[in-house]
C-alpha cells in the first residue's frame, strides 16, 4: 500500500522549484506541469518510477570536483522522500550535527562552536586545545550498503524504503550528459571522481538526497564521539568535525580511537594532511569563519576571493556577486574592515553601498 499523496508530491514540487525553477529541465517540466505531475504520481504509485538522465559538470572553485545534477523530475522525488523521512532522523541527530538540516547552516555552526570554545576555555581564560579532522574523499567513499542499513533501522514502510533504495542505489554514471569543457574533468584527481569508484561506493555531489544520506551516514560518528568517547565539546559540519578539550594528550588519544573506529564501522578514513591539534588561542578556522579570542572574522581566502570575483564581474553581474559576498561577510561580527574593502570596490565601479556596508544597489537605468 502506498502512503504518499498527490498533495505531498505537489508540495515536493514547490519545494524543489524554489532554487531550480529557471533551469532547462525545470522549465521543460513546467511546460506541461499537470500532466507531468500526474505521470510521476502514477509511476510512483505503480512502483515503476526510475531516475532519468543526470548532468555532470566540473566546478573549479574552491577546488576542482565533479557535480552531478539530477533531472528536475528526479529532484522532486528526492524532496518527496526527504519531506517524509527526514523528521524522524533529525529527531535522533545530536544538536551539534550541522548542514542540510533546517536552521543549522554555517552561521549556526560557527556560533555554536564559538559558544563551545567559550565554555571549554572559561571565556578564553583557561588553556584549551582543539582537534580538527575531516574525512578523506568523503562523498565518493561513502559505502551505500552501510547507508542502506542505517535507513532501514528507521524506515519500516515498504513503499518509502523501496523509494529510498531506488534513489540511493541509482548510478548516474549509467545515463548522464557531460556539460562544460571536457578538459576540466582532468583537473579532478582520479581518486576523487565518482566515475572511478565501484558501484557500491560514492554519492553524487549536488543532490539533496546525497546531502541527507551523508548526514545519516555520519550520525554514527556523532553518536560514537558523544557517547563512547564522551566528547563534551564536539561539532560537525558535513565531514569537518572538531573536538575541544583542556588536555592535548586526551585529544591525541581520541584521534587514535577515531582513526581506528572509522574504517571498522563506516569504511571511511581520516585525511591526516588536514588534521590539526593546537590551542584555540591561535584561532579556529571552521565553516569559513576564524574564531579568535574576543572576535570572529571571515577566512582570509574567502575575502581575497570576494575581491577577485568582484573585480572580474561584469557590470551586469556585479550587483549579484557583490551582495552575495556582503551577505557572507556580515555573518562574522568582526568583518567591518573586510566589508569596507568590498565597499571601496563597489564605489569605484559606480555602485552605491548602504551606510552599514551590508549591501550594494543596482545602478539607476536611464
Amino acid at each position: 500500500m502506498n502512503d504518499f499523496t498527490f498533495e505531498s508530491l505537489v508540495q515536493a514540487y514547490f519545494d524543489c522549484r524554489q532554487s531550480k525553477r529557471n533551469t532547462p529541465s525545470a522549465l521543460a517540466f513546467e511546460a506541461n506541469l499537470e500532466r507531468n505531475l500526474i505521470k510521476l504520481n502514477d509511476e510512483l504509485a505503480a512502483g515503476t518510477y526510475a531516475p532519468g538522465k543526470s548532468i555532470c559538470f566540473v566546478v573549479t572553485k574552491p577546488k576542482a570536483r565533479e557535480v552531478w545534477a539530477a533531472d528536475f523530475r528526479d529532484r522532486i522525488v528526492h524532496h518527496l522522500l526527504y519531506n517524509h523521512i527526514a523528521p524522524r532522523f533529525y529527531a535522533s541527530f545530536i544538536a551539534d550535527s550541522c548542514a542540510c538540516i533546517p536552521g543549522r547552516g554555517t552561521l549556526y555552526a560557527a556560533r555554536r562552536l564559538e559558544a563551545k570554545i567559550r565554555s571549554a576555555s572559561q571565556n578564553w581564560s583557561k588553556p584549551t586545545y582543539y582537534l580538527k579532522m575531516d574525512l578523506a574523499n568523503f562523498f565518493v567513499q561513502i559505502d551505500k550498503s552501510i547507508v542502506q542499513q542505517q535507513l532501514a533501522k528507521r524506515i519500516d514502510e515498504p513503499f518509502w524504503m523501496d523509494l529510498a533504495n531506488t534513489i540511493l542505489w541509482h548510478d548516474p554514471r549509467q545515463n548522464f550528459e557531460l556539460r562544460g569543457a571536457a578538459q576540466l574533468a582532468s583537473l579532478v584527481p582520479a581518486h576523487k571522481r565518482l566515475t572511478n569508484q565501484p558501484a557500491h561506493l560514492g554519492l553524487p555531489i549536488g543532490n539533496l538526497s546525497s546531502q541527507f544520506f551523508a548526514n545519516v551516514y555520519l550520525d554514527a560518528l556523532d553518536q560514537y564521539a558523544k557517547h563512547q568517547l564522551r566528547a563534551r565539546h564536539y561539532i560537525r559540519y558535513v565531514d569537518d568535525f572538531i573536538i575541544l578539550h583542556d588536555s592535548a594528550a586526551w585529544l591525541n588519544d581520541a584521534l587514535a580511537k577515531i582513526d581506528a573506529w572509522l574504517p571498522a564501522h563506516l569504511g571511511a578514513r581520516l585525511n591526516h594532511s588536514k588534521t590539526i591539534l593546537q590551542p584555540v588561542t591561535r584561532g579556529v578556522d571552521f565553516v569559513g569563519h576564524v574564531i579568535k579570542p574576543w572576535h570572529t572574522t571571515t577566512r582570509r581566502r574567502t575575502v581575497h576571493e570576494a575581491q577577485a570575483r568582484m573585480r572580474a564581474a561584469s557590470d551586469a553581474d556585479f550587483h549579484t556577486t557583490a551582495n552575495s559576498y556582503f551577505g557572507l561577510l556580515r555573518q562574522s561580527p568582526a568583518s567591518h574592515h573586510d566589508r569596507a574593502l568590498l565597499a571601496r570596490l563597489a564605489l569605484r565601479r559606480g555602485f552605491a553601498v548602504d551606510k552599514q556596508l551590508t549591501k550594494t544597489f543596482r545602478r539607476a537605468t536611464t
